[in-house]
């Protein structure tokens, strides 16, 4: 089972990439965790560079989200909202099909942020007939560095709890996929 975890955030000691390579590093046997975190370097999505004139950072993108499993997205709060760049990167998939019917579950790394979480829920349901709202994970992670992120959830307790959200997203993806053909049907 291969995920795609997807940071919303730009800065570089984020404590969302932080979590999703925390989840990485403790995803059991037969997961595989990627952490996309380069957010910050697609450009600004225009109609006018979809098809043959895609951005090559933006087909490595697509091409990460349809070879993969599902979707992980974690992301932080920006003015009670979505991040630009979390924003840009969704726009950049609306046209196409890497998203359409992709399994997506929600994780965070705050005690904070339930209004770009409603609306993130949102936005998600609405590319994906494979949205699950009910797939979350949240620590109180805000203002933490990397390192004492890591060493959070590698914490046995905390460390069961990301292992079971990780084994439970797994289980989404195999049930959203058509038995026949493998694929994501866009209604689920």
């Amino acid at each position: 089972m291969n995920l795609l975890a997807i940071s919303g955030s730009a800065r570089l000691q984020s404590t969302n990439t932080a979590l999703l390579r925390a989840l990485a590093a403790v995803a059991p046997d037969g997961i595989a965790v990627t952490v996309f975190d380069r957010i910050g370097d697609l450009p600004v999505f225009s109609p006018d560079l979809e098809g043959e004139r895609t951005p090559p950072s933006v087909r490595a993108f697509m091409d990460l989200i349809a070879t993969s499993d599902g979707l992980i997205v974690s992301s932080p709060e920006y003015v009670r909202t979505l991040p630009g760049g979390l924003k840009n990167a969704i726009d950049w998939l609306v046209s196409g099909d890497a998203i359409v019917g992709k399994p997506i579950a929600l994780a965070h790394a705050s005690h904070r942020g339930d209004d770009m979480l409603a609306t993130l829920r949102t936005v998600l349901s609405t590319v994906s007939g494979n949205f699950n709202a009910e797939l979350f994970l949240r620590f109180p992670l805000m203002k933490s560095s990397p390192d004492a992120i890591a060493a959070f959830v590698a914490d046995p307790p905390n460390r069961y709890v990301a292992e079971t959200y990780l084994r439970d997203v797994a289980t989404f993806c195999r049930q959203c996929r058509d038995p026949e053909s493998g694929a994501w049907p866009i209604d689920p």
